[in-house]
């Protein structure tokens, strides 16, 4: 490690730390090494006071500066709580079951700085509804009628079938009653869950109208009870944990989005889902390899004719009031198999013990042998679908659940299908229900779903637990998934033109940089209609497996890169 200053312009303020400059300008800083001085003198540390001192440097709007503090101060809340309650220790988490990891969680998404803001939740919301609390919360049913509703399924669902699968026909036939009760033909209407922070601070006042002229109509609690999951907007049944997660809009500012989810996408989502199941699944490669997406089965939008009058953008105000039901991967895995968030790899827990040196010391297995299963598992296949078929998705810790066996990663399950996954080809040959999927977008822009969601958002950070618990050096880890790609690419050898054209060995990757996006407009980061004119560049990436390139391979389109720098 070398030391640094940071000497802030007004002179006063000074900031000293150790840290070691790591692959793609990762700054590895132990907590302990740092210090600030003002004029000299000894300061306290204070994260709101930094963001304050350099917001010169952060080009920020004024007026969301205030917002972006908040966004800092709520995540330093939950971290005291986190940091305080009673949690297992890694080696405990280790042999944990699903959901006792999915609520172990601390850190958030690691590449954002402000990173689990849940503007929106008050301090009794953040017990009742904060992923890491655990709480069992029930959902909220409504009754909401099809003149503002759009339900849709899997070709091989139906509404009644999903209801009675999820409610139970006791509960069906009783909110069934309860319109009855009220003289409304239950034929007009659908069923559909809300988070309950959602009805008392949103649907019930924002959508008034729907509820006095009985277009919706609450028909309480259900009867299970779910555990909130990382992404804090979807459920996970524990009553009865074979049925469907659900997701439902949460109109809170977290990390650079309000939670809510289009009625108009809702529409789309099963459909989009089938079809790219059908083209996974008759996949010789990826059948073999076990990686597959869990469906957005069905879903209900809910559309609110007064916003759509009065504002023609897309806004937030339009995404208020959707769910849908995702598939529960709980009955797709082998007796002797488990479940794992993704995100399990990075944890730390408050003592400092990592979870993934406690995997790999339970699995029996060399640090080498684990990472290449566990790459195998997670990276082949995203390589595999951008060559073979122009597929992405976006493939961040939270969005991948693993397959573990003897605590060794064997597959992946890809989530958030929808509204994350593209085609990147605008003439690829699609049926009209899946026409959404289908981009088009720069070539130069078309491996950042490797260079930045794999490698510069999850890999760096996975390359820092490895170095700060002494299991793998970053040069070695970097080596080993160059050897994943280039044993994937020699089995594949019709491809070669294309691994040319899109070079995972190119010197240097361009750079979206993902707290700029935040910087640049922290209440809605990115428009999912134009997701690239919303992205924030900065300056090239040294590739950190380019010099592992093959061969074979040739120079190809290897200086693309370099010559749009």
């Amino acid at each position: 490690f070398d030391r640094y200053r940071l000497v802030l312009a007004d002179g006063h303020a000074e900031y000293q730390f150790d840290a070691q400059l790591m692959a793609m300008r990762h700054w590895r800083i132990p907590p302990e090494s740092i210090s600030k001085t003002m004029a000299g003198t000894p300061a306290p540390l204070d994260a709101l006071q930094f963001v304050i001192e350099i917001r010169d440097k952060l080009g920020m709007p004024e007026d969301r500066l205030p917002i972006y503090l908040d966004e800092i101060t709520s995540p330093l809340h939950g971290s005291a709580s986190k940091h305080t309650r009673p949690a297992p220790p890694a080696a405990e988490l280790a042999v944990a079951d699903y959901q006792t990891i999915e609520t172990s969680m601390i850190e958030g998404h690691p590449s954002f700085v402000a990173n689990n803001g849940r503007l929106g939740f008050d301090a009794e919301d953040y017990h009742v509804y904060a992923p890491e609390c655990a709480s069992p919360i029930r959902v909220m049913w409504l009754a909401v009628h099809k003149d503002n509703a759009h339900f849709a399924c899997l070709s091989t669902m139906d509404y009644d079938s999903l209801l009675r699968d999820e409610l139970g026909a006791d509960t069906v036939a009783r909110h069934t009653q309860t319109l009855r009760d009220q003289g409304l033909d239950p034929a007009d209407y659908y069923f559909m869950p809300s988070h309950p922070w959602q009805w008392f601070n949103k649907l019930s006042l924002a959508f008034a109208p729907y509820v006095a002229t009985r277009k919706i109509v609450c028909l309480g609690y259900g009867d299970d009870d779910y555990l909130a999951q990382q992404s804090i907007r979807t459920f996970y049944n524990i009553s009865q944990p074979g049925k469907h997660y659900v997701k439902t809009s949460l109109s809170i500012l977290n990390m650079g989005f309000m939670r809510g989810l289009s009625p108009y996408y809702m529409s789309g989502t099963p459909a989009i889902n089938e079809y790219l199941h059908g083209l996974i699944s008759s996949d010789p490669w990826l059948r073999r390899n076990g990686f597959t997406i869990l469906r957005e089965a069905a879903s209900l939008g809910f559309r609110n004719y007064y916003y759509e009058a009065a504002i023609s953008v897309d806004t937030p105000y339009k995404k208020m009031f959707s769910a849908l039901w995702r598939e529960n991967p709980t009955a797709l895995i082998g007796a002797n198999q488990r479940l794992m968030t993704m995100a399990a790899l990075l944890h730390v827990d408050p003592r400092g013990g990592a979870l993934l040196p406690e995997l790999i010391r339970a699995s029996g297995l060399d640090a080498a042998a684990w990472l290449e299963r566990y790459v195998d598992a997670y990276l082949t296949p995203l390589v595999h679908c951008f060559y073979a078929h122009d597929l992405v998705f976006m493939p961040h810790g939270e969005n991948v659940i693993l397959v573990v066996e003897d605590h060794v990663p064997v597959r992946a399950f890809m989530k958030d299908i929808a509204e994350e996954s593209s085609i990147l080809n605008p003439n690829a040959a699609l049926p009209e229900n899946a026409r959404r999927l289908a981009a088009d977008v720069p070539e130069e822009y078309k491996l950042l779903t490797i260079f930045v969601d794999v490698f510069e958002g999850y890999f760096r950070h996975l390359a820092q637990v490895l170095a700060d618990h002494g299991v793998m050096h970053e040069d070695a880890f970097w080596k080993l998934v160059a050897g994943r790609i280039t044993a994937y690419q020699e089995a594949h050898p019709e491809r070669l033109e294309k691994y040319r054209q899109y070079d995972l060995f190119a010197p240097e990757m361009i750079h979206s940089c993902l707290n700029r996006l935040q910087l640049a407009n922290n209440l809605q980061m990115v428009n999912l209609a134009d997701p690239i004119g919303s992205f924030q560049m900065a300056p090239n990436l040294a590739n950190p497996i380019a010099r592992y390139r093959p061969q074979w391979l040739g120079q190809g389109q290897a200086d693309t890169v370099r010559a749009l720098a």
